[in-house]
């Protein structure tokens, strides 16, 4: 078998275990993980246990679930070639960029800069710095595509962090990281790296990348459910940053209660403040487990050569019923996001007409967002199609 056969087989297997353990199918074909994602069973199955064990068995298995989040924390940080201590478990994306806006040393005068057409909370916390006399730099996007001379030219040496989103939630502009960070440490500021719409699909080594800061949540491509999320903080930078939230977990004598000394942990658990999400973080180190065991890693991904497959084959549909794309499938940038309209056509009304066929998607930024995962089906995207067509 030619070489090429060989790989489309091996990833067509992966995505077909893949659909066979995401229950949703049965029901809906599933295009918003953008948005928020629906649960493996494996995941359904693991907070079912906590729950059982919560409600039976109360604090008994705490030590369990305690030992349950550092294999997480490690199973999180060998996905992305770090090391567990460089993760926190924090509750969403918010939270870790957050923890480093607010615990950044800034002096009146430093910059951030960002693009403009950033999600909501990659911009809110640096704003939040203005009273420190931080300027945040919103560097314009036009078409959809970022202008990284623009980027760099908006960098002077003032500028302390660049923080900017792995892949575009509304256009699915998927940037190149090492180049990013190769601009940020040639112009000497840090790189923050919003990866909530890229990890979970696409192989990424922090190490050899380059990345300071990463944050994502768990509940899109990770699958994983709402409010249990990941930053990752270069080992050399924990002592850059003033620690946020700190309470009885972020000291090195931890559950020593009675013993009060300020003596911060030089791990980035130290933003963790005090009791975890544990149901949260249960599910979703099932869900970490289920991605990696589909071969997902920091090097490699079949689940990203489904995810390009099927959204470049969405992408051929929808011109044929001429869709308008909001943004290029240059090919080093596509992602699994793909947001386009139809001429004459209300965005909420194709969501909606789409929904009552049971095929799932999202309206962001005056158009249609499709963002199948690595179980998505041709099959799935002619019925889309299909509908499209037949709309009144």
């Amino acid at each position: 078998m030619p070489a090429e056969s060989a790989d489309n087989s091996a990833i067509s297997q992966v995505a077909d275990r893949f659909r066979a353990a995401m229950p949703i199918t049965q029901h809906v074909a599933y295009f918003d993980h953008a948005a928020v994602a629906p649960l493996p069973e494996s995941t359904r199955n693991a907070i079912i246990s906590w729950l059982d064990q919560a409600t039976e068995e109360g604090d008994v298995v705490w030590s369990k679930w305690a030992h349950r989040l550092e294999q997480v924390r490690q199973t999180a940080a060998a996905l992305i070639n770090a090391q567990p201590a460089e993760i926190a478990l924090v509750p969403n994306t918010t939270t870790g960029i957050s923890l480093v806006a607010e615990g950044f040393p800034w002096q009146p005068g430093d910059n951030l800069v960002t693009l403009a057409n950033e999600f909501p909370s990659n911009q809110y916390p640096w704003m939040n710095q203005g009273s420190k006399g931080v300027e945040v730099r919103r560097v314009p996007v036009d078409g959809g595509v970022p202008d990284l001379d623009r980027l760099a030219a908006a960098c002077d040496s003032r500028t302390r962090i660049l923080s900017i989103s792995w892949v575009g939630y509304a256009t699915g502009w998927r940037i190149d990281v090492s180049q990013i960070a190769d601009l940020c440490h040639r112009v000497g500021c840090l790189f923050f790296l919003d990866a909530i719409q890229g990890l979970g699909v696409f192989p990424l080594d922090v190490r050899a990348q380059g990345v300071d800061f990463l944050a994502a949540d768990g509940h899109k491509w990770l699958l994983g459910p709402e409010g249990a999320g990941l930053l990752f903080v270069k080992q050399q930078h924990l002592s850059l940053l003033r620690p946020m939230m700190v309470g009885w977990n972020s000291v090195v004598q931890g559950s020593d209660y009675t013993r009060i000394e300020l003596n911060i942990r030089h791990e980035a658990a130290r933003y963790e403040g005090g009791s975890q999400n544990m149901i949260g973080f249960h599910g979703l180190g099932a869900s970490l487990d289920l991605l990696t065991s589909l071969g997902l890693g920091p090097q490699r991904s079949p689940i990203a050569d489904h995810v390009l497959s099927i959204t470049d084959y969405a992408c051929e549909r929808l011109l044929e019923i001429g869709a308008k794309l909001h943004a290029p499938r240059t090919v080093p940038h596509r992602s699994g996001i793909v947001t386009f309209d139809l001429p004459g056509r209300d965005p909420n009304a194709i969501r909606k007409h789409l929904e009552s066929a049971k095929i799932i998607v999202r309206c962001r930024a005056g158009g249609v967002r499709l963002s199948p995962h690595g179980y998505a089906t041709k099959d799935e995207i002619d019925r889309m199609i299909d509908e499209l067509r037949a709309m009144p």
